[in-house]
């Protein structure tokens, strides 16, 4: 036997429109109320720069925690950066185009691009998990109550040295990115693809422009901005013992890698784009 379709009633099929109508409406206001939370929780957190003492104790530790003992990462990620855009290069320019370009080519693309995002990605799973791990283990365990009993602010004493040294101290470690990116560029040009140090410096400098490199530093400040944010957002709303800290980092680490792209897009389309249409 065939089952039998099943028949809507009348009711049901008007409710069907108005159940609809009433899930977006409600994703609707989900999605505003999050928006001006978070505006309130940025206005918060500028407002809480005002304690400087508190800020400038607390700051020199956090540039260390996540700017110096960034490098490592941020220089590993580089030089192999270097070395495959330098072997990708000449792989592309198949003898059609003079081989000293390659010097260009890394330099654009290391400037420009490829070492503020992948710096930026690779700091948001370190720094934004730690940052957001940190703050959700002292929210779980009634750290931050007990602050506030004692009269600190936590978003002067917690969150904003954090994004103070964000703003800083990603583009330090972006632009020793970039210095070991083109050097190791440099190095596998030499050893592998025989060119001359004469001819990549020629390359390199040929379309160097200081807007290159200020372009990569402001980009990449604003993703420090970024990932401190979210992770101190994510960190200060734990709840729910270890599995909320956990799901906290883990958060953090994603709506840090979309705000990135989301920021490496928006600087594209305003600033680069605008530079060309301004030239």
């Amino acid at each position: 036997m065939r089952p039998r379709s099943r028949r809507f009633t009348p009711g049901e099929t008007m409710r069907t429109p108005a159940a609809a109508i009433e899930q977006i409406g409600t994703l609707t206001i989900r999605g505003i109320t999050s928006i001006g939370a978070g505006a309130r929780f940025v206005g918060n957190v500028v407002a809480g720069l005002r304690d400087a003492r508190l800020v400038a104790r607390e700051f020199v530790l956090q540039a260390r925690r996540l700017g110096v003992d960034s490098l490592p990462i941020a220089v590993f990620i580089a030089m192999f950066t270097g070395i495959v855009l330098a072997l990708l290069a000449s792989y592309s320019f198949t003898g059609a185009v003079p081989l000293y370009f390659v010097g260009t080519l890394v330099e654009k693309t290391i400037a420009l691009e490829l070492a503020p995002v992948l710096t930026g990605l690779a700091l948001a799973g370190r720094v934004g998990a730690n940052i957001a791990a940190e703050l959700g283990t002292m929210r779980v365990t009634e750290q931050i109550d007990a602050l506030e009993t004692l009269g600190y602010d936590p978003l002067s004493f917690l969150v904003a040295p954090r994004v103070l040294a964000g703003i800083v101290m990603f583009p330090v470690v972006v632009a020793v990115a970039m210095i070991v990116g083109c050097g190791a560029a440099w190095v596998s040009s030499i050893s592998l693809l025989h060119l001359s140090s004469e001819e990549f410096a020629k390359g390199l400098r040929l379309f160097f422009e200081t807007f290159d490199v200020r372009y990569g530093l402001v980009k990449s400040s604003s993703f420090g901005l970024a990932v401190t944010m979210i992770g101190s957002a994510r960190g200060l709303n734990a709840e729910g013992g270890a599995t909320g800290v956990g799901r906290a980092a883990t958060s953090a680490v994603v709506y840090s890698a979309v705000a990135i792209l989301t920021l490496d897009a928006f600087w594209a389309v305003t600033w680069l784009l605008g530079r060309e249409s301004a030239l």
